[in-house]
């Protein structure tokens, strides 16, 4: 693949990072959804994908593609054997959900919108997929997510505009900027009412291995009096989660908070 190859504006090697990068927490996915995700041709994305697993850095799976034997070899350093967020998220869900008795949800960020998984009720945990969506301005998780991201991540959301989804919903830069720099403060980040009426949930993040934040967990309270009740539990259960990641000998700077 030449690396100076454009195509629609793009190189072949961003668009090979773009594909990479939406396996970076572990899920798997079909060439639609990747595609759609990427936002590359279909036609280039299976060609991209097809060479991609010539090479292991990805494989076939039951659902579409997940990352190959390879890209475990580049990613391994000999100081870690960590899990991934996907490999956890079902085990920590069932019990931050067990303790609370209400809904839980992970969410990573992904195309400028929170890709989530829940637990609810007895049903088992859900799998990350296209359907389970949230908005970043809108939510405890995208808020989690966007205050820690690149600062440039906010700024394009702003530019593609802030939707209201209730009267709550914080529209204008400002408002969202604020609450981001409170959740960078506090490393807790509230959404009362703002996605859906009269529902307030608590998010915390969760860092990886590198001491970036790569996803957030987020449970529902009856209102912001609830907040302090909730608060320690998603951050022990954050905290947790982050030494797990880490892998052995890893948990101090990966599970910092």
């Amino acid at each position: 693949m030449a690396g100076n190859a454009v195509e629609s504006g793009r190189t072949v090697t961003s668009k090979v990072t773009s594909i990479l990068m939406v396996f970076a927490d572990g899920s798997e996915w079909s060439l639609s959804e990747l595609a759609r995700i990427t936002h590359i041709p279909l036609t280039t994305t299976h060609r991209l994908v097809t060479e991609l697993t010539a090479a292991q850095l990805l494989e076939r799976s039951s659902d579409g593609y997940r990352t190959g034997p390879a890209l475990g070899r580049l990613c391994a350093t000999g100081t870690t054997d960590g899990p991934t967020v996907a490999q956890l998220a079902p085990a920590v869900l069932d019990d931050l959900a067990a303790v609370t008795g209400r809904p839980a949800r992970l969410g990573v960020l992904r195309d400028m919108r929170v890709a989530y998984v829940e637990k609810s009720g007895w049903a088992p945990p859900t799998s990350f997929g296209a359907r389970a969506q949230l908005p970043l301005h809108a939510s405890a998780l995208g808020k989690v997510l966007l205050a820690f991201a690149p600062a440039a991540v906010a700024r394009s959301l702003v530019v593609t505009g802030l939707p209201r989804f209730t009267p709550r919903t914080l529209t204008r830069a400002d408002q969202l900027l604020h609450a981001l720099s409170v959740t960078r403060l506090t490393r807790i980040a509230t959404c009362d009412g703002e996605l859906v009426a009269g529902e307030t949930t608590v998010a915390a993040p969760v860092v990886g291995p590198g001491g970036q934040v790569v996803a957030a967990l987020e449970t529902v309270v009856p209102d912001l009096r609830g907040v302090d009740s909730v608060r320690q539990l998603l951050t022990v259960s954050a905290r947790s989660m982050s030494r797990e990641l880490a892998g052995p000998g890893l948990s101090g700077a990966a599970a910092a908070s």
